[in-house]
């Protein structure tokens, strides 16, 4: 059975902010001013350096959460 410690979900609510703001970054938008490093507008100008950026903290949050934050019995 697993037991959950105190923080474990808000550490799951940052993983997952994190996570949706790495996928937002790659939406292609028209109204862009320019084109990102992959070569289309996309949501921001930095695609792929910005969502390995974002996915970085969700993976060592993930980490944290899953070593530290569940023990089971």
């Amino acid at each position: 059975m697993k037991i959950r410690k105190r923080g474990y979900w808000w550490l799951l609510s940052i993983t997952i902010f994190f996570a949706i703001m790495a996928v937002t970054t790659i939406i292609p938008v028209e109204g862009a001013s320019k084109n990102c490093m992959l070569g289309y507008k996309a949501h921001c100008t930095f695609t792929p350096i910005s969502t390995v950026i974002c996915l970085i903290p969700a993976g060592l949050v993930c980490f944290i959460r899953k070593r530290f934050f569940v023990s089971y019995k």
